[in-house]
């Protein structure tokens, strides 16, 4: 397996980060230093659009490793996960065989999902396990053993083992409460909202051809929009969404609080919301261009 170059400390792990296009805050930077040094799964929560999914991309981009994720949803169960056989395969191999004995459990019936396709090559890819808390307990423990030993049993071929640690992410909206053992196994991390600071430099290095003067009066228009008891806040995404669709319509002659305005839509997705954000918006858009 390849050693990762991480640096030396958080501190030089998070510049690192920076130049493959994400910024982490201190405590951020620790976990995953943490979490990679120690050879154990890296728990990120936080609400939807503060960067979970993106800091996983960032981890494999750095390793220069492919990343496997496995989306959750309700239902998924342990074919969608591990493995299963193309029986069609199989079946055609059979009839093609005749008289002659075919192994319909070699290589090429298996499907490898995404945990087996990573324990056969841990040094190459990362998983991610995205929205963990979508998923039902059943499968949070089917999971659970599949982190503790890293192995994998399939009835017809034996138990395949890891031959290393792979690096695991795993997400979570935290939609419902994780498993004690889940956590007790993983590098925890809590992702908040970034401060307008932060958020700034994120919308510069994101974004295209945006201004600083741009990028902050975004960072601090967002964060007041995220101040409202809205059904879904708006994520960094779509700060960087809206920093470039303000600059595109300011470059094509709209005044830059108009082309805040008319850009909403990039920002604000549900209707109720944009309603419930319509009387104050003007207010918000002046105090974040002052």
């Amino acid at each position: 397996m390849k050693t990762p170059d991480i640096g030396p400390t958080p501190e030089a792990l998070a510049q690192i980060l920076a130049k493959v296009g994400y910024l982490p805050d201190e405590s951020l930077a620790t976990a995953i230093f943490l979490a990679i040094k120690l050879g154990k799964p890296l728990l990120l929560e936080g609400a939807p659009g503060v960067g979970k999914t993106e800091a996983a991309k960032a981890i494999a981009e750095l390793m220069s490793s492919e990343l496997v994720r496995l989306q959750c949803y309700e239902g998924i169960d342990a074919a969608h996960a591990l493995y299963e056989w193309n029986y069609q395969r199989q079946l055609l191999a059979i009839r093609q065989a005749g008289e002659h004995e075919i192994d319909i459990y070699d290589d090429r019936f298996l499907i490898a999902r995404p945990l087996l396709q990573v324990l056969r090559a841990p040094g190459e890819r990362l998983l991610l396990v995205d929205e963990i808390d979508r998923s039902d307990h059943e499968f949070e423990a089917l999971l659970l053993e599949f982190l503790s030993d890293f192995q994998i049993s399939i009835p017809e071929r034996g138990t395949l083992r890891a031959k290393t640690r792979p690096v695991v992410v795993l997400t979570s909206n935290r939609t419902r409460e994780l498993a004690e053992a889940l956590r007790r196994r993983c590098v925890y991390h809590w992702i908040a909202y970034p401060d307008a600071e932060r958020e700034a430099a994120i919308i510069m290095l994101r974004a295209g051809d945006v201004a600083e003067a741009t990028a902050r009066a975004v960072a601090k228009a967002v964060r007041e929009v995220r101040r409202r008891p809205l059904a879904k806040p708006p994520g960094i995404a779509e700060a960087v969404e809206w920093a470039n669709a303000a600059t595109v319509l300011e470059k094509s002659g709209s005044p830059w609080p108009e082309a805040f305005r008319r850009s909403l839509g990039v920002v604000i997705k549900d209707e109720e919301d944009l309603a419930a954000i319509g009387p104050e918006f003007a207010g918000i858009v002046s105090a974040a261009l002052a």
